[in-house]
């Protein structure tokens, strides 16, 4: 079921969704769930917007409990994969605790246009908004700290090459919007590809899927860890590269 048909399900049954969303949903306990979002779909509402976001699906995920889940953390528009959402207040105070002393591990994979110069790095390149002809903001890499700059630090290896393209893992030290796709173009040399903004549009749409997530929920109890399948675009596209030693 695609976006549209969603939007569309929403609107005329909503008492439905819970049933036809379940399927997103990867992990659940009592204090959070994971689900696989979607590419396309905005985790908030856009200024001005009147397209369906995730925020007006969360009631779908109640399960029981009075208020539907809150968002723990956010994804872009067109990256697919792991989203955490904290089930109630107690849950959702936790993992702002984990993101802000940076205990959520997260893993990406994304295919880049063009092959880096290196195999592995660690990029420290402060992000920076600014304005294209015709309002449209975007996020640029400094070298240094400015006033307006956030700290931006991602960890990267490449996993394979084919056909001028590099098959990465991403490791985002820190959670900043557009952050591994203004590293990838502007410090790798490498635009995400389908990157519409950094790059350039392609059918098949971005190639970044947040594949893992790892934290620990309770903080007497082992991490967890959650994997979402690659969407079948991507997937299509990773088989034309060799199988990597380590995934």
């Amino acid at each position: 079921m695609d976006i549209a048909e969603i939007a569309e399900w929403r609107r005329r049954s909503p008492e439905t969704l819970p049933d036809l969303l379940d399927d997103w949903v990867l992990h659940r306990d009592g204090l959070v769930l994971v689900l696989n979002k979607p590419a396309g779909l905005p985790v908030h509402s856009v200024a001005g917007g009147k397209n369906l976001h995730l925020g007006q699906l969360l009631f779908a995920w109640q399960y029981g409990l009075k208020q539907p889940p809150l968002l723990a953390h956010r994804l872009d528009r067109d990256t697919s994969g792991c989203l955490i959402l904290a089930r109630h207040r107690k849950a959702m105070i936790r993992m702002t605790e984990l993101f802000a002393a940076r205990q959520v591990e997260k893993t990406y994979w994304a295919v880049l246009e063009g092959i880096p110069d290196t195999d592995r790095g660690i990029i420290a390149a402060p992000l920076v908004d600014m304005k294209r002809p015709g309002g449209v903001t975007v996020r640029l890499a400094k070298a240094d700290d400015g006033e307006e700059a956030q700290e931006a630090v991602t960890e990267w290896r490449v996993l394979a090459t084919a056909n001028r393209r590099t098959w990465v893992e991403f490791h985002p030290q820190t959670g900043r919007s557009h952050q591994l796709r203004v590293h990838a173009a502007s410090i790798l040399g490498c635009p995400i590809v389908g990157d519409r903004l950094y790059g350039r549009s392609e059918p098949g749409g971005l190639c970044l899927h947040a594949r893992q997530v790892a934290f620990a929920p309770r903080a007497n109890k082992p991490p967890l860890s959650v994997t979402a399948p690659v969407p079948e675009a991507l997937a299509t596209l990773l088989a034309s590269f060799p199988t990597p030693e380590e995934v």
